[in-house]
């Protein structure tokens, strides 16, 4: 009944209709109904042999409107009727859509039956919070990773992102948080993953316990650009929603590089100019807008507080080169960034975290003095031994020739068991720092 009710509330009493012009690509321009069309309107056009397709307006040039296509453009004629809707993209979700897996445009996708809706509507792409009512971040999280948990404490609320080429192991470092974080839910976004992996993903990496307290957003590589940019959006919008029910999110997006390559294929098509790597500008203007909705909740009128967005958000660093544009942006707009080294993958060490170059920007204003302590321990003999590997690899170093080299050698074996994690291990925080502090003491 209340599916009924809203859809009878937002019936339009007026149609207006406009018609294609021209279809270039996959930018299609049309003419009428300019009046009743904005940027991000969404329209439908309708064709001979196939199902009406959705589109989004994107721009407009002299007399017509630039719009593109959430489908394969295949079947659309000139002079083809596009009905014009003034409803703005919105999501009407719900705490039982919570194990499910949905497209971009909320619908299901793992054939377990339709989704109820929820009351309110929301937008998929909502303004973040005010900075002036955002409350401070949290309390540590625990995520259950020991290099994390030491190297880059995360705290409730905070905005970290995972920088590494492809192969190096962000998908199952991103599916072991889905597990094991201390969190109320999580909202996983896959964005232009390959087809094949997501099932991968969701039963095997991802696991039941999971998926139970998650809900993933799918929108595949080969999928339209305006498709995988929505993913995003969706991707935030589920939080924000979980947020407002009081519940403490985690956010996981694989990739956010997808995202803006997406959007680099919408602003070249509707001839916005190239930048650095043939990055357009709108894709700069847009990271910041999807990662600020992301983080601590607003404080309410009367004191309270909503929960918080803990964002991680995954970077394909084009050649493993890390100062690529994507990633220079991307990491001076969230609160901290882990790497994730090839090398380091290749000899075997998984997660392959390079805990010398990863930094959380809470830090070390989340931990004790004593937990200080070990940290700067552990990253001076970390940092002696990098300095001197390759000759201690080809045995040109003497022992005795420096009491830190000495102490590291010593203590390498038992930091790198410390940072090697298997899928399915989990250790908490505070054993994480125990840990450590015991190996670092075993010499």
């Amino acid at each position: 009944m209340q599916d009924l009710l809203h859809t009878a509330r937002n019936i339009d009493p007026m149609q207006v209709y406009g018609r294609v012009a021209v279809v270039n690509g996959l930018l299609i321009e049309a003419k009428g109904g300019m009046s009743f069309m904005e940027v991000g309107s969404r329209c439908e056009i309708m064709r001979r042999h196939a199902p009406p397709l959705p589109v989004e307006v994107v721009g407009f040039r002299e007399d017509r409107a630039l719009m593109m296509p959430f489908g394969p453009v295949e079947g659309v004629a000139p002079g083809a009727e596009i009905r014009i809707s003034n409803e703005g993209a919105k999501v009407y979700p719900s705490t039982a859509w919570l194990g499910r897996i949905i497209d971009a445009f909320g619908d299901p996708i793992d054939g377990l039956g339709p989704l109820p809706k929820g009351g309110i509507g929301y937008p998929l792409k909502a303004a973040p919070p005010p900075a002036h009512s955002r409350a401070r971040v949290g309390e540590r999280l625990d995520l259950g990773v020991r290099a994390m948990n030491v190297f880059t404490t995360c705290c409730r609320g905070q905005r970290l992102g995972v920088f590494a080429g492809s192969g190096v192991g962000k998908s199952v470092l991103l599916s072991m948080l889905a597990r094991e974080a201390a969190c109320d839910a999580v909202v996983v976004g896959l964005i232009g993953e390959r087809g094949r992996e997501v099932r991968e993903f969701v039963e095997e990496t991802l696991g039941e316990a999971g998926i139970a307290r998650a809900i993933v957003v799918v929108a595949t590589s080969d999928e339209p650009a305006l498709k995988r940019r929505q993913a995003a959006y969706m991707t935030l919008a589920l939080s924000e929603f979980l947020r407002d029910q009081g519940l403490e999110v985690l956010c996981l997006m694989d990739s956010v590089t997808r995202f803006a390559m997406a959007q680099r294929e919408i602003g070249l098509a509707t001839g916005e100019p190239p930048t650095t790597k043939g990055y357009t500008p709108t894709c700069f203007a847009e990271l910041p807008k999807l990662l600020e909705r992301a983080g601590p909740g607003p404080v309410l009128p009367d004191g309270t507080q909503t929960g918080p967005i803990t964002g991680l958000f995954t970077v394909l660093v084009d050649g493993d080169d890390h100062n690529e544009p994507i990633a220079d942006a991307v990491r001076g707009i969230l609160d901290g960034h882990i790497v994730m080294s090839r090398s380091i993958a290749e000899r075997g060490r998984f997660p392959a975290i390079d805990v010398l170059k990863s930094i959380s920007r809470t830090m070390p204003g989340c931990q004790t003095v004593p937990e200080r302590e070990i940290v700067r321990n552990a990253r001076a003999v970390l940092s002696a031994y990098t300095n001197m590997e390759e000759l201690i690899r080809i045995g040109a170093y003497r022992t005795g020739a420096d009491p830190l080299v000495d102490r590291a050698i010593q203590l390498n074996p038992g930091i790198e068991q410390f940072l090697s994690q298997s899928p399915d291990e989990a250790t908490s925080l505070d054993d994480s720092f125990t840990l450590l502090a015991q190996i670092l003491s075993s010499e």
